[in-house]
């Protein structure tokens, strides 16, 4: 199944990417919010501040703090008392909350927040690329990324449908292209609250942190059962995969809108070189593939939708017959000089009977543009590979030399 979108004209909005997401969370329903603002995150929690100021929200509490470390430490307690917490950040906010995450993680707490990706520093940046929440990929979240602001709404009600289920048990980061997707403006169907309420039950967590029953959260663990916590934790990442898709499947049935669970596919079923990305460059390869196809040149594209838990078995079963395939990364590893998204890909592969070449390039930093130009020309640069070899495995496709 590809990407499947039922929308009734009757029931659109033109509505701001922030406030899509943030009317998202208040339909599921949550019992605490808390969250610092940060560009260009902010409108997403002014408009659930709203949404609280108006009453629209109930059995709800707002946590105002004074950074993103608070505010995530301040959603431990909530969510170990057994409330339906969230929040939202992005870039150095992120960054800065990186050691509650492992304790979020680790606590088994289904913690869900928006990450509006940005750069981070140094230098300054405020404009799209995934640095950030990339940066964070071994702290134990689950990770998905966004296609558009359609996505980026109903993704919110799936991560909280998979991050609650008592196999998995683990927070989720729903991540989209700040700006790109957090500030544009664009037709969609706003979350119905009776669906949202037939798609996503009330959160009934079988442990929390109460006088009656005492329980102890986030224990202290030494050498000698310190490393089964952490099986216990890959153990539900691994549950998490065939999860993700049945949250996707039964979203679909109720609300007749598919992206895709764990990766999504376009024109791969015949495709000699295949482009695998995440986020809203999606969409931009999406209008290549077309170009191209109507060209005679057979390309398709892999998104891959869910990068933790990892999908390498999906991912495998798309590219076995590729004669190429080129991972797009909005990231990079520095001292390796990948993008996480070739990298992983490239180990998952390894080992196995699919022997297909893969490269990687990495573009968008700090925002810069990604035209359909610059995917024509690494798809023209495939071409080569197929003929000649790999020449160069990793490197930038945007680079401008006369800058250095």
């Amino acid at each position: 199944m590809t990407v499947i979108r039922t929308l009734d004209k009757d029931k659109m909005d033109v509505a701001e990417g922030s406030y899509a997401v943030a009317h998202a969370v208040k339909v599921c329903r949550p019992n605490v919010i808390s969250a610092y603002p940060i560009t260009p995150q902010t409108h997403i929690v002014e408009d659930l501040s709203q949404f609280m100021a108006d009453g629209e929200i109930p059995n709800c509490e707002y946590i105002t703090v004074e950074s993103e470390f608070s505010a995530l430490s301040a959603l431990v307690g909530s969510a170990a008392a057994g409330a339906r917490c969230y929040s939202a950040t992005t870039s150095q906010g992120l960054e800065l909350m990186h050691e509650v995450l492992f304790n979020v993680s680790g606590m088994r707490l289904p913690v869900v927040m928006t990450i509006a990706n940005r750069a981070v520093s140094a230098p300054i940046n405020i404009w799209n690329d995934q640095q950030d929440s990339i940066s964070q990929r071994d702290t134990g979240w689950i990770q998905m990324y966004a296609e558009d602001l359609q996505e980026s709404s109903d993704m919110t009600a799936q991560a909280y449908k998979v991050a609650e289920d008592k196999d998995v048990m683990m927070p989720a980061m729903t991540c989209m292209d700040g700006f790109i997707l957090s500030h544009v403006y664009e037709p969609l169907v706003l979350l119905e609250q009776d669906l949202v309420d037939e798609y996503l039950p009330a959160y009934e967590p079988e442990f929390t942190l109460d006088p009656k029953n005492p329980l102890t959260f986030g224990a202290f663990a030494d050498p000698t059962a310190y490393t089964e916590f952490r099986y216990l934790q890959q153990q539900a990442m691994d549950n998490a995969l065939p999860k993700i898709e049945e949250a996707a499947n039964e979203f679909y049935e109720i609300f007749g809108r598919y992206y895709g669970g764990l990766i999504d596919e376009y024109e791969t079923e015949d495709a000699d070189i295949i482009l695998m990305a995440m986020g809203s460059l999606v969409g931009t390869i999406r209008d290549v593939v077309d170009k191209l196809r109507a060209k005679g040149i057979k390309v398709g594209l892999l998104k891959v939708r869910t990068f933790r838990p990892f999908p390498a078995e999906a991912i495998k079963n798309v590219v076995k017959d590729a004669k190429v395939v080129v991972a797009l990364d909005k990231n990079i590893s520095l001292g390796l000089n990948e993008g996480s998204l070739f990298t992983e890909t490239k180990a998952s592969l390894y080992n196995t009977k699919v022997d297909v070449p893969i490269v990687g390039r990495m573009l968008g930093h700090g925002g810069r543009d990604i035209p359909e130009k610059t995917i024509e020309d690494i798809v023209e640069e495939a071409k080569g590979i197929i003929s000649s070899g790999i020449n160069t495995e990793s490197k930038y496709a945007d680079l401008k030399e006369e800058l250095l």
